[in-house]
């Protein structure tokens, strides 16, 4: 009879700095495992603490938590199987990103992560040191090697692993979403399972911290590359993975493999997991949001309902005399299909109050953009005196569009605890629409149907701070202006890169000119769901003062 070992695989929510909750979620999967008869129970990287820690990982008074809870953690779970699980080690001046093995109440192997992402989202060459590449872990009759989530995308580590007598290889990842990330991770790790011959587990954190998520989807290859478990995207699961001993080596015994979801329907969790663990995870748990009658706000409206329920969302219409009999009417109906609360609040006094005050300041000068931007300020008022008074956080509704080229009034639009939609462009924003008036699943916590009405879609999209105004009056149209913001922030293009695109050298320096000058609206924003890999924040990170400017291309 084929000798067999059980890994169970907990893919769960880690809350960033809860370690009491962690080793809590820790402990249960642990006894359902052993329940289950495991030989081993396996979480994510950096699961005790949460991911990621920023400069919290070195605080000594963290790190002396850390170890006090790692300790109980592995006293409690002495009689049964070995638990692995992430954490910081003590280092110093800053610590290792480890991962530890606990055996018979104690912590009985660690390992290090020698490879320190240092791109996009990650500055671990910042916060650990690199640990040198270790060997193989003895877990019952296997020895199991450990690449810690980098290090499974260089083949030095998993070749040193394979090389010292590893049968299995276990990857804890803390990999955070970004659209198209899924086919990166698959082909890289079948890349791995292919140079050393053995079987690969790679297990993923799930949920939201700030403006990133951890999407899970963790899997199972075999030799060869072969796929033997699909663990669902975004979900908590425990999953028990059955190896058997033969005459190739460990291999695992084929299980279920679950369908992912297509870019459309990951964006959108994304935003509405992203919603749910900022709320959850910083003790809110209802929104409030000016509902404008437009694309944008009602797209928020629809991710918060999805989120939070539709009973914990308070929208509020906050009229001025430019608002239109059309725009009243949209935002009713949205309100109406969701199932949320709406509050009418009128602004026209209010602004004439405000001129009538500034007057005298103002005398000998023209109305213009101030007397426009006066009333977005005064709805940020509003509703920022609507989310103290009864504990109702603030979403903001600018998509990437508006808040790459500053098109956002700060201290009005733009005030506001989180922004759902901070890293789709405007033509995205349109389509997600449409996406979700055809979509729905369980996990929606609004209702299904048709929730945004296509005239709030398929209208010109305007602010109404004046007579008559569009977007496109200050703007070029969204989709050649989304086509070139791609290109300059997504791609890094030169603007000479732009304009052989076929797109007028005018538009593209005066986009690029709004980008740089948007810069400090940016630096004072609302987090919001990353996307893609060039999300405002930490994806992308530019100075407030740059006189530079593109000058390629020109004759």
């Amino acid at each position: 009879m084929a000798e067999r070992f059980r890994l169970s695989l907990a893919q769960l929510n880690a809350t960033v700095g809860d370690l009491e909750g962690n080793a809590a979620l820790a402990r249960a999967a642990w006894a359902e495992a052993k329940a289950a008869g495991a030989d081993m129970v396996a979480f994510p990287e950096m699961f005790l603490t949460g991911y990621q820690l920023q400069d919290l990982v070195k605080k000594p008074a963290f790190d002396a938590d850390v170890s006090r809870v790692l300790a109980r953690l592995a006293a409690d779970c002495a009689d049964g199987p070995a638990l692995g699980i992430g954490g910081p080690l003590p280092g110093g001046d800053k610590p290792f990103n480890a991962y530890f093995v606990l055996q018979g109440g104690k912590v009985a192997a660690q390992v290090l992560k020698h490879h320190l992402p240092n791109y996009n989202v990650f500055d671990e060459k910042r916060y650990y040191h690199a640990g040198d590449p270790a060997g193989p872990v003895r877990v019952g009759p296997v020895r199991i090697g450990i690449p810690i989530c980098e290090d499974a995308w260089f083949e030095d580590v998993t070749e040193t692993l394979a090389e010292t007598g590893a049968e299995i290889l276990l990857v804890p990842n803390g990999s955070p979403y970004h659209r198209g990330k899924m086919h990166q991770r698959q082909a890289i790790m079948v890349s791995r399972v292919i140079e050393t011959g053995l079987p690969l587990v790679y297990l993923n954190l799930i949920g939201g911290q700030d403006d990133q998520v951890f999407d899970g989807a963790s899997f199972v290859l075999n030799p060869h590359g072969v796929l033997t478990h699909q663990m669902p995207a975004f979900a908590p699961c425990l999953t028990h993975v059955d190896f058997e001993s033969g005459p190739g080596g460990w291999q695992a015994v084929p299980g279920d493999k679950v369908a992912l979801p297509d870019d459309w329907e990951a964006d959108y969790r994304v935003m509405v997991e992203a919603l749910r663990d900022y709320f959850g995870k910083t003790g809110f748990s209802k929104a409030v949001l000016g509902l404008s009658g437009g694309v944008d706000s009602a797209l928020v409206a629809a991710l918060a309902a999805d989120a939070l329920g539709p009973d914990n969302v308070r929208c509020v219409m906050l009229p001025s005399r430019f608002t239109s009999a059309v725009s009243l009417e949209d935002a009713a109906e949205v309100a109406r299909r969701l199932g949320t609360r709406l509050d009418t609040v009128p602004i026209a006094a209010a602004h004439a109050t405000v001129l009538d005050t500034l007057a005298p300041l103002f005398a000998g000068t023209e109305p213009g953009l101030t007397e426009e931007n006066i009333q977005s300020r005064l709805r940020g008022v509003m509703l920022m005196a609507l989310s103290n008074k009864f504990g109702e956080m603030l979403l903001t509704t600018g998509n990437k569009s508006e808040v790459a080229v500053g098109y956002a009034t700060i201290y009005g639009d733009m005030a506001g605890g989180y922004n759902p939609i901070k890293d789709l462009y405007k033509t995205r924003v349109f389509e997600t629409c449409r996406w979700r008036n055809t979509h729905h699943f369980d996990w929606m916590k609004g209702p299904a149907g048709e929730v945004i009405p296509p005239r709030v879609i398929d209208k010109p999209p305007t602010a109404e701070l004046r007579e008559n105004q569009k977007d496109e009056d200050s703007l070029p149209p969204y989709e050649v202006l989304d086509v070139i913001l791609e290109m300059l922030i997504d791609k890094e293009a030169s603007v000479a890169d732009v304009v052989a695109m076929g797109h007028d050298r005018a538009t593209v320096k005066k986009v690029e000119h709004l980008i740089y000058i948007s810069e400090y609206k940016r630096f004072q924003s609302a987090p919001g769901a990353r996307l893609t890999e060039r999300a405002f924040w930490l994806d992308r990170r530019y100075p407030i003062v740059n006189r530079w400017r593109d000058g390629s291309g020109e004759s």
